[in-house]
């Protein structure tokens, strides 16, 4: 935005606020936009005013600056002008965005610790690092994901090039979410950018800073023309989603995402819902119980166990949880010590009513607390917690918990504990731990889950190579790696044909013959034990 003044009629003076404004802005209250003009004798004091009036006006990025509509026509002119198509396009916006992150490191790792009180090896681990291997990752084999897929042929369509092209949808929404919002707005985008879309981001308004940063730097590193971050809570969200995009990815809880289907159903819009669930963690036979414990309570409390993967309960034997207790004790004060509050490996929760919620939740179990189950509102602390002798009808096992608090639940037998989680919704990650190849085969082939990962825990959605995503409940489809390419991608099935063997083609025209139709059912059909294709 700028603020312009006019001196004898004829000069003025702009004062810059914001990039790319067009000289007004949008209350994020009302939604109404502003024009503005500052003369010399009005000078700073109406400035002043204008801060008064909307002080959402001064952050940087803040979609106020230009109008919701204003910004998706922008980014629809530039994918109608191909200019996201070439490869030299994706690369050097892959390159940008790569760039962004190296060169802000310390901000980032500044407004993710101002957030969540993340820890700088927990933010280096899963923010920062994770999204520049995505980006290299996207970078080395891009070239091969562009390349057209040719396909299978049959005698009739022998000498036709048949293909698969990867094209992109157009102008893209990514919604990301407070726990990891860094990674869950960017690695999307790396998809969105690598199929060579256009990209509207929306933050999580629940980490303030990094949303605020967020939208100041992607401006200054993307093609402005073709990337924008809208900032604002769910009222700005809920007027973006009445817009028609070409694809919408979210990512956060499932009542949300039931919003979100419905706003894309009214333009028929593909959406892609990255969701959570109670990823159970399975103990059973013989296990290195104190290895187990220490890769269960680094993957339930990383990031104060506010994350999607986390292990969000345990089932295992009562003589398995006897030894695991004691286990998971050893393990918790060797990571943050025997005064936890203290230690700076802790995370924090995100908000008030973020700890109200899981505050109350730990008064209302009926479970024992074994370990842990001290907080403080003030510093939204919560100590690592484990309780036993919770049912399966307790309060901790109504829904995900998404926080410090691990219960563990008793089973007796291996099929007690797969049925118990076969008849809860499917997990967006299912762990088992054990020592014995046939258990972990049998829970593999007898269950179902996002992701699955034997004997640790979190650490399968790191690898470019494996798709994440969730499962019924816990979502519907995948990115990573190529996988997030081929999300913001269409599949677009072509054959091009010459003018040669008409003589041959007018088997298919009318007037039909019985003679005819048995050639072509032998040209194009296949036979049991050969698949009557070929690739030329």
């Amino acid at each position: 935005m700028h603020l312009s003044s006019q001196r004898n009629g004829t000069r003025k003076r702009s004062f810059f606020l914001f990039p790319n404004s067009n000289d007004r802005i949008r209350n994020s209250g009302t939604g109404k936009q502003t024009f503005i003009t500052v003369s010399d004798k009005d000078g700073w004091p109406s400035f002043f005013i204008i801060l008064l009036l909307n002080p959402f006006a001064i952050l940087p990025g803040f979609e106020a600056m230009e109008g919701q509509k204003e910004v998706i026509d922008r980014l629809q002119r530039s994918f109608r002008s191909r200019v996201t198509l070439p490869e030299q396009f994706r690369l050097a916006q892959l390159d940008a965005l790569l760039s962004l992150i190296k060169e802000n490191e310390t901000q980032i790792l500044e407004a993710l610790h101002q957030d969540l009180y993340k820890p700088k090896f927990e933010a280096v681990l899963s923010e920062i690092d994770m999204v520049m291997n995505e980006i290299c990752f996207a970078i080395n084999n891009l070239r091969t994901w562009m390349q057209p897929e040719y396909v299978g042929k049959n005698l009739a369509t022998k000498l036709d090039d048949c293909f698969v092209r990867r094209e992109p949808l157009g102008v893209v929404l990514i919604i990301g979410a407070w726990n990891y919002p860094l990674q869950l707005i960017l690695l999307p985008l790396v998809g969105a950018i690598a199929a060579g879309n256009c990209a509207i981001l929306k933050p999580s308004e629940i980490s303030q800073a990094t949303e605020k940063l967020l939208a100041e730097l992607i401006p200054k590193y993307l093609s402005k023309e073709c990337y924008a971050v809208v900032c604002g809570g769910a009222e700005e969200t809920k007027t973006l989603l009445e817009n028609r995009f070409d694809h919408i990815f979210y990512t956060g809880s499932q009542n949300v995402a039931r919003s979100i289907l419905q706003a894309a159903a009214v333009h028929l819009t593909p959406v892609t819902l990255e969701l959570g669930g109670k990823c159970p963690c399975l103990i059973y036979g013989k296990v290195d119980i104190k290895a187990a414990a220490r890769r269960l309570a680094w993957a339930k409390f990383f990031n104060a166990g506010q994350s999607c993967v986390a292990p969000d309960y345990v089932l295992c034997t009562p003589q398995i949880q006897a030894a695991l207790i004691p286990a998971l004790r050893d393990a918790l004060e060797g990571f943050y010590t025997a005064q936890p509050k203290q230690c700076p490996d802790m995370g924090r929760i995100v908000s008030d009513r973020h700890w109200d919620r899981l505050n109350n939740m730990l008064e209302r179990s009926a479970g024992t607390v074994e370990i842990g189950g001290e907080s403080t509102k003030q510093e939204k602390y919560m100590a690592p917690t484990v309780l036993v002798n919770v049912k399966e009808n307790d309060v901790l096992m109504q829904e995900e918990i998404f926080g410090p608090i691990l219960p563990i639940l008793s089973v007796e037998t291996l099929e007690e504990g797969i049925d118990f989680m076969n008849c809860r919704e499917k997990p967006l990650a299912l762990y088992i731990f054990s020592d014995e190849p046939q258990v972990v085969t049998k829970v593999l082939e007898q269950t179902s889950s996002g992701g699955f990962c034997s004997n640790d825990g979190i650490v399968h959605m790191t690898l470019p190579g494996l798709p994440f995503g969730g499962v019924g409940a816990s979502g519907m489809g995948s990115y990573h790696g190529r996988w997030g390419f081929e999300t913001f991608s269409h599949r677009r099935g072509c054959m091009l044909r010459g003018w040669g063997l008409e003589r041959i083609n007018v088997l298919r025209y009318p007037p039909y013959q019985e003679t005819n139709l048995s050639w072509l059912r032998w040209a194009t059909g296949a036979k049991k034990g050969w698949s009557g294709c070929s690739v030329m």
